[in-house]
């Protein structure tokens, strides 16, 4: 893609991003050096969540957003994981409850006291249980309340109904690792991004595929749909390894609309869609920059707007939703950047520049807000709605405060579609047998030697014993 941006008629043509002074940033968190492709990091209107390195166990903060500045070292932790944490996602409807997923086969659920922690957190109000392997990406429905999805190692996404703590559906449709899922708008259908070279639409009360796309010029690593456009973006690399991004229409994967060469870097692409204002961003795992373009339905369909760039390198980035942006300073995008070599989360606003300070209503329409449109009975009966919308005119107001209520329930078998998932365990994929390998190479290393130790102390003792018996006293 041309780097010139085209100039034509924008209201967002001169979005400029603008980074938070230090003191308005969080400093001294350890964050987690994990090598797993995700953002390690979850914001809402109250709180920012960061897993940070821990050892023993898997460990995140989660720090309220007006305490800026140095935290703590032995600041309160989430710490009740027996592995390290892989995904952190906050609950759209309740703003004091976030998921997170772990290496220890578990999803958990908890419930943040008012105010924040004031000591560690073990225990979660709800443990899932239902993969048998690391379970790598976490999801919420968009428009249903008390409805998450899970996609494990084992290759399967269990939707959970958090009303009774239990699976109710298992996706068994991918032949390899999930990397990605993305809900649209009604979250009616699933878009998933595979390790196994696809890209698939699922309709996710029924497990059936409804459209399936081989992507072997085009590799997969991450999607998202577009909105209510019936378009989908995913971001991937060429044969030639550079990296890609791809338009497809939902409806037929057999070629994407456009595909579009970014640059030769080797970091993951990560894709942001703001279906307000139409704008993509795209962010690289280890760069600095962060591109933007605007999104159409009609031909060239991507057009490039400008670039934020930043010297230091980013491992994630958290979104802030809609209702918590600064509409007085005509923000329309904050994120949350993770740096890594700093120990620094670093906020990005994308400002549109108006000289006007009355509220803008072109920049800001209605928006999904937080009261959701359907219960999780309503949803798994087969009923679609949209996101219930609000307004931003007049700030950010909850009206009803919900709360989440875990089923009482016993530990026991957890079986969908038929299936003993806790006793049916896949076989192991070629990376988790060498991991098993060494880890027994080195337990035979540490054996071998405990066993010349003792063998040494046995010599020495046998030595000692025969100097006692031929001493003079002896005789």
């Amino acid at each position: 893609m041309s780097w010139r941006p085209q100039y034509r008629s924008s209201k967002f043509r001169n979005v400029y991003g603008k980074a938070a002074s230090r003191e308005h940033c969080f400093d001294g968190i350890p964050i987690t050096k994990n090598v797993h492709d995700n953002h390690f990091c979850a914001v809402n209107a109250r709180y920012l969540a960061i897993v940070t390195e821990s050892a023993g166990g898997g460990s995140f903060l989660v720090i309220p957003l007006e305490q800026t500045g140095r935290i703590e070292p032995n600041y309160p932790k989430i710490c009740g994981h027996q592995g390290n944490v892989l995904d952190i996602k906050w609950n759209p409807f309740i703003e004091n409850i976030i998921a997170s997923c772990s290496e220890d086969t578990s999803v958990r659920i908890w419930e943040i006291p008012e105010g924040g922690l004031k000591r560690n957190m073990t225990e979660a109000v709800l443990e899932l249980y239902g993969h048998s392997r690391r379970v790598g990406l976490v999801e919420w429905h968009p428009t249903t309340n008390n409805i998450l999805l899970s996609a494990g190692y084992d290759y399967k996404v269990m939707i959970w109904n958090l009303d009774i703590g239990e699976p109710v559906k298992m996706i068994d449709c991918h032949t390899d690792v999930i990397l990605c899922m993305s809900f649209n708008t009604d979250g009616s259908l699933l878009a998933t991004a595979c390790k196994d070279k696809r890209l698939r639409v699922v309709e996710p009360r029924s497990g059936r595929v409804l459209q399936e796309a081989s992507c072997k010029n085009h590799r997969v690593n991450r999607v998202v749909f577009l909105g209510s456009t019936k378009r989908l973006l995913t971001t991937g690399v060429s044969r030639w390894n550079t990296r890609q991004i791809a338009l497809w229409d939902q409806e037929d994967l057999s070629m994407p609309l456009i595909e579009e060469e970014i640059d030769g870097l080797s970091g993951l692409l990560f894709p942001f869609y703001d279906a307000d204002t139409h704008m993509l961003y795209l962010a690289g795992k280890g760069d600095g920059n962060i591109r933007y373009y605007e999104i159409s339905s009609e031909k060239p369909y991507l057009s490039y707007l400008m670039e934020f760039r930043s010297p230091a390198p980013q491992k994630g980035l958290g979104v802030m939703p809609k209702h918590g942006l600064d509409v007085s300073a005509c923000e329309v995008f904050r994120f949350y950047k993770l740096i890594t070599l700093k120990g620094l989360i670093e906020p990005i606003s994308m400002i549109v520049p108006r000289r006007s300070e009355t509220y803008q209503e072109d920049i800001y329409p209605m928006t999904p807000g937080t009261e959701p449109a359907l219960t999780p009975d309503e949803w798994l009966s087969g009923v679609n709605r949209d996101p219930i919308l609000m307004s931003l005119k007049e700030g950010y107001k909850r009206n009803a405060k919900m709360v989440f209520k875990a089923p009482v329930r016993e530990k026991k078998s957890v079986v969908v579609n038929g299936i003993d998932l806790l006793e049916n365990v896949p076989p192991r994929t070629e990376n988790e047998l060498l991991r098993v390998f060494f880890r027994q190479q080195d337990e035979i290393r540490r054996l071998k030697d405990e066993l010349s130790q003792k063998d040494i102390q046995v010599r020495q003792l046998q030595l000692e014993l025969k100097n006692l018996l031929n001493s003079p006293k002896n005789n």
